[in-house]
């Protein structure tokens, strides 16, 4: 159900995300959600994040990791917020949010959804700090997060 991938730059209500989304989740016996939030990485210099993604692509390939977690981990609904364009730090980056049956299926599905966007989802992220720009470069850590699944 694409209409539960959502790429866009303007700030969401994470609130009122949640709210639709439980609404809509009848026969869920758990819901599980995470709310990403955009952090000062370079220790109090950062001025923003930068983020850029290809439109079209990254919407089919949150819709295809969206799909797949639905199947794994039997799943009766989930939604992928994420935002692109320049953030400052604290502001809402992105939102996950997944429904089961069962508490397990619901806290795996959200875990399995958070470590896909952050190795795997078409993003190219750039720190602004003072002392100018870089591109933000896998870490060993998020990559190594995948193995699990």
């Amino acid at each position: 159900m694409a209409e539960h991938v959502h790429v866009h730059a303007e700030p969401f209500d994470q609130g009122a995300a949640l709210n639709a989304f439980s609404e809509a989740a009848a026969g869920a016996g758990a819901i599980v959600s995470f709310t990403g939030v955009t952090r000062d990485v370079a220790d109090g210099d950062m001025v923003a994040m930068e983020i850029e993604h290809y439109p079209g692509m990254t919407e089919r390939a949150l819709s295809d990791i969206r799909a797949e977690a639905m199947e794994r981990f039997k799943l009766t609904d989930a939604m992928v917020i994420h935002r692109h364009g320049r953030l400052a730090p604290g502001e809402v980056i992105m939102m996950v949010a997944t429904a089961s049956k069962h508490r397990a299926d619901a806290f795996q599905g959200a875990e399995f959804l958070m470590d896909y966007l952050k190795s795997r989802a078409p993003f190219w992220k750039r720190e602004i700090t003072a002392r100018g720009a870089d591109w933000v470069a896998a870490k060993d850590e998020d990559e190594a997060a995948l193995d699990r699944w």
